[in-house]
């Protein structure tokens, strides 16, 4: 699967039947360096749009918000003890969750990685 978008700035890549999740390298550069994540536990469960995790960067704090429903299955805490990873590979090695879905037909309604491109570019 192709990684997938929404217009907060969040991605999802499926790894199997669990979903990784992050904030894309357009959001980490417009967020500037950030000194501070919080993630969920292992176990809580969310709904799409609710709030998940928080990003503080030396501009601002900002939500991130589930992208998809489903529970947490992970949480990246190499970012927790290392915010500035963020900053270095957003959407790689800085994942923030992986996530077990609930309804993986939510991500029909994101952005494939052109249509994101578009998007952040006039954002």
């Amino acid at each position: 699967m192709t990684v997938k978008y929404t217009k907060d700035h969040e991605y999802v890549r499926a790894e199997g039947d669990v979903y990784v999740i992050g904030v894309s390298k357009h959001a980490a550069e417009q967020l500037g360096d950030v000194v501070f994540v919080e993630l969920p536990d292992a176990g809580k469960t969310f709904k799409k749009g609710d709030d998940m995790a928080v990003v503080e960067s030396v501009k601002a704090a900002s939500d991130v918000y589930a992208p998809i429903s489903g529970e947490i299955v992970e949480a990246n805490s190499a970012i927790v003890d290392e915010p500035a990873k963020v900053n270095e590979d957003a959407e790689g090695a800085a994942w923030f969750v992986k996530i077990r879905a609930s309804d993986p037909a939510e991500l029909d309604a994101m952005m494939d990685e052109a249509a994101y491109a578009e998007f952040a570019a006039e954002s």
